[in-house]
């Protein structure tokens, strides 16, 4: 094995540890992201069911233009 092969063989190596280390770290950034969804999901449904008990046509006149 020539020097040449041998340090293609190092470069090689080297890129797909960092590929490795970046797909472990997308994955990571994902399973958060999924977690972060949820919570959202979670805190809208709870915010939902304490409207539940608001009054029939509150907030039908409300103006969010401004």
């Amino acid at each position: 094995m020539g020097v040449a092969a041998l340090a293609a063989a190092i470069m090689s190596s080297q890129a797909s540890l960092k590929q490795a280390q970046l797909g472990a770290s997308f994955e990571r950034m994902n399973a958060d992201h999924g977690a972060s969804i949820a919570n959202l999901v979670d805190s809208a449904q709870q915010n939902i069911k304490s409207l539940a008990n608001v009054g029939a046509g509150l907030g039908g006149k409300l103006n969010i233009s401004a």
